[in-house]
């Protein structure tokens, strides 16, 4: 997409301010009054990912430090933080950076149906008749298909690998080897993700992303796992999922994890090796789970916790203290 393109699209919405640039003569920023027909962004992309010919984009202080770090070659921003970017890029200045990113990553969704490359398939495999598999999809030896199972394009699943009936796989996720996921559980969709507007209508962020499942991964029946805005989604080698869980976008669950029935992770969380989330057990988003902690069923997770720690309730209480808590609870009733 052309910078001047993306211009004439945020001031149409009213959406953009000033576009600066950093001018070494006079240490400053200052208006930019070049034309952009020339110049193009292929890509929406986090600020550590960013490349020159990319857009990224800084909301909240805390990424600051991401922030001044990027390639990209157009950052939206508020007016406030763009003293804190790199002098190599542009700074397209609006009130509301994250409401203007959600309108552009419609112009940056791949098309739903695009490939013109046969879906190769190793012989050895088992497929059912009624399975669907799109173009540009590779399914390795020994791996089975079962009824109504629907492979989007350019879908990657490896050796040894059972999808059970009803299995859906959107376009271009990523299944590991010996991967096992069970019946109506759908890998890829889009999260949950929408900007706001002054007059309270919902802008839809497209999920242009993926989801990988790497290597001896297990999903239990009727679990959600969401595709990344930008990157990936990511559930490391040898973690179980069970039934009914719902895994946000850009989540990346740490290996040998277990997830158990009805828990839900909130997009951008991050969990360290072997974590153990209880039935139910609840996460906000962008916070990280230290790892070998366990957190007990119908837990709150609201802020980051630490590694080899055992907590529980809500609010989040180390497991002793949640204990104590409830005998007092208890006692007080009793005494009542």
């Amino acid at each position: 997409m052309l910078l001047n393109q993306i211009v004439s699209f945020l001031k149409e919405k009213e959406i953009l301010g000033e576009i600066l640039q950093w001018n070494e003569g006079n240490k400053d920023w200052i208006e930019h009054s070049s034309f952009f027909d020339s110049e193009a962004i292929t890509h929406i992309e986090s600020p550590l990912k960013a490349t020159y010919d990319s857009l990224t984009f800084l909301e909240k202080e805390k990424y600051l430090a991401d922030i001044e770090k990027t390639k990209a070659k157009v950052i939206l921003t508020r007016k406030a933080y763009v003293k804190n970017l790199p002098k190599t890029s542009l700074a397209f200045v609006s009130e509301n950076p994250y409401l203007a990113m959600a309108y552009l990553t419609k112009f940056f969704a791949k098309p739903l149906f695009s490939s013109k490359i046969a879906p190769k398939i190793a012989q050895n495999t088992t497929i059912a008749h009624n399975a669907t598999i799109g173009n540009g999809s590779e399914i390795d030896e020994n791996s089975v298909l079962m009824a109504g199972v629907v492979i989007g394009e350019n879908v990657k699943i490896g050796k040894n690998c059972i999808l059970y009936p009803n299995v859906c796989i959107y376009n271009d996720c990523e299944i590991g080897d010996n991967v096992i996921i069970h019946a109506n559980s759908v890998i890829g969709s889009d999260g949950f993700g929408y900007a706001h507007t002054k007059d309270g209508q919902h802008i839809k962020i497209y999920h242009n992303g993926k989801v990988v499942l790497e290597n001896e991964v297990e999903i239990g029946s009727n679990t959600s796992i969401d595709r990344a805005v930008f990157g990936q989604t990511r559930i490391c080698k040898g973690t179980k999922i069970d039934n009914l869980v719902q895994i946000g976008h850009n989540c990346d669950i740490g290996e040998h994890s277990i997830i158990v029935s009805q828990a839900g992770i909130s997009g951008s969380t991050t969990t360290g090796r072997n974590v153990v989330l209880g039935g139910q057990s609840g996460s906000a988003g962008h916070l990280h789970i230290g790892e070998f902690t366990q957190i007990g069923a119908r837990a709150a997770i609201t802020k980051s916790v630490p590694a080899f720690g055992k907590f529980s309730g809500h609010p989040l209480l180390p497991i002793q203290d949640w204990l104590k808590l409830q005998a007092l609870f208890k006692k007080m009733i009793k005494n009542k």
